[in-house]
């Protein structure tokens, strides 16, 4: 089972980190952790930038181009708002809104910062990743959970955009 974990993983890894602007899947990662100490869930959205650059365009500013120098200030917040229309989650039952804490571009990826603060335990989380289905028929949604010594991974689809892990 650890091999196939691996081998998941090792191809995940290549798809996200190629250095071409082209690809011919449509992916993005999603991880989400438990901070104790800090008492927050933690998540980077992963998105390739050629993808996102296609869904702002087309959702709110044909001129926006991502990664750029001179890239405007609005993008942070179409990238937030977009987020929080497309990614959904519930923790113990209860709806909550994250924090957007900013993004980073690496190689052709969109690394988005994500927090839900305040979560002071856990027994269940129920995730819907709906991340560029709108744009992108073909995109899938990996979510990796990392909560409570439990890591388990998700492949969500437009047919398919749920998860939920339970503490019992």
């Amino acid at each position: 089972m650890k091999s196939a974990s691996f081998i998941f993983a090792l191809v995940v890894g290549i798809l996200l980190t190629s250095s071409s602007t082209k690809h011919e899947y449509y992916v993005s990662v999603t991880n989400i952790e438990y901070a104790k100490e800090q008492q927050s869930v933690q998540i980077i959205s992963q998105i390739f930038i050629d993808d996102f650059e296609r869904l702002i365009r087309q959702r709110y500013d044909e001129t926006i181009t991502l990664a750029e120098e001179d890239e405007p200030e609005i993008v942070d917040e179409y990238m937030k708002r977009y987020l929080k229309d497309k990614l959904k989650i519930k923790i113990n039952g209860t709806a909550y809104d994250f924090n957007y804490i900013g993004k980073e571009y690496k190689d052709d990826i969109t690394y988005c910062y994500l927090e839900i603060e305040n979560i002071k335990n856990i027994k269940s989380i129920n995730v819907v990743n709906r991340i560029l289905f709108d744009v992108l028929p073909d995109q899938q949604n990996i979510v990796r959970l990392k909560l409570l010594n439990k890591n388990k991974s998700f492949l969500l689809i437009s047919e398919n955009d749920e998860c939920v892990l339970n503490f019992n």
